[in-house]
């Protein structure tokens, strides 16, 4: 059954090609407001998932691959225009590409599924690398607005929030292998 949280996850995730459409067209006022309706639409999902106890494992899925496909097709776009620093882009995205890889590891040698629970520390990193694309965003739509300084701190703390984060997740998931790994001996 398709809950109504879900078809809001559905939406942002239909909307991504929209967005990023937009954005190849440098539009980027309308960019950035799709960009906060997603936001919002991802806030309105969770809280009604919470308030009517009607989260579901498809919902665990769906609405941190929304994010993902949102965010790093938003770097790489935003990178490649010149928007936003490579290192970032890079930064941003392999950090997503090496704690995929762990999963996927983890799966291989253990032959179990690990459950992934993001933490409130995964989730503020999503968070701030959120306002760095809109604020890169604005940036581009106003460029008369002083926002270089802003722009730069932004890029730094989604830097370092992208780091710890991955470092915590990686840390979980040796803890996890630890605890649940096949152990030969």
């Amino acid at each position: 059954m398709l809950t109504l949280p879900n078809f809001l996850t559905l939406l942002r995730i239909a909307a991504i090609p929209v967005f990023l459409a937009i954005l190849v067209q440098q539009n980027y006022a309308a960019a950035f407001i799709l960009l906060v309706c997603a936001g919002i639409t991802d806030v309105i999902d969770g809280c009604i998932a919470r308030i009517n106890d009607s989260t579901s494992d498809l919902g665990a899925v769906l609405d941190p691959m929304a994010d993902k496909l949102l965010l790093l097709s938003s770097f790489l776009v935003l990178g490649i225009a010149g928007h936003l620093p490579a290192w970032l882009v890079v930064f941003v995205v392999m950090r997503d590409v090496i704690l995929n890889i762990g999963y996927v590891t983890i799966f291989v040698v253990d032959q179990e599924w690990v459950e992934i629970d993001p933490s409130i520390l995964g989730k503020a990193t999503t968070f701030i690398q959120l306002f760095t694309v809109g604020f890169a965003l604005v940036g581009q739509a106003r460029p008369d607005l002083p926002l270089v300084w802003f722009n730069h701190t932004m890029q730094c703390l989604t830097a370092a929030a992208t780091a710890v984060s991955g470092i915590q997740y990686i840390y979980r998931g040796l803890l996890w292998h630890q605890r649940h790994g096949n152990v030969s001996g």
